[in-house]
């Protein structure tokens, strides 16, 4: 996957993590797993954006561990959304599914520019 297709995907997963907010109800809980969300799940397309403005490799590897913590803390947020009951679980498996993927497409990448090292 090339760095265009995964700002794409990453973008593509910020928007689907906000539709799923919307739907949140106006209650505390809706309100503080909806925020919580839409700044982990946004935050995986802002920083790969950064992460691909590296300065050398240290820094890129520094900005893809950022994006994978907010990866997998946004699939944490997806799975407590369902376990309180703001999300039926077949209405976001597609979504947690693509979390889930693009965890491991930065796990791998950075992988990759560690030399295989982690």
């Amino acid at each position: 996957m090339t760095p265009v297709e995964l700002k794409k995907r990453t973008k593509e997963f910020a928007l689907r993590i906000i539709n799923l907010v919307e739907t949140f109800p106006n209650t505390f809980l809706g309100r503080h797993v909806g925020g919580q969300l839409t700044r982990s799940g946004t935050s995986v397309a802002a920083n790969y954006r950064a992460a691909c403005r590296a300065k050398s490799n240290a820094d890129f590897i520094a900005k893809m561990g950022i994006v994978e913590e907010e990866a997998d803390e946004s699939t944490l947020w997806i799975e407590f959304a369902v376990d309180t009951k703001l999300a039926k679980a077949e209405r976001v498996a597609e979504l947690m599914d693509e979390a889930n993927q693009v965890v491991a497409i930065f796990v791998s990448s950075i992988n990759t520019a560690r030399g295989g090292k982690r």
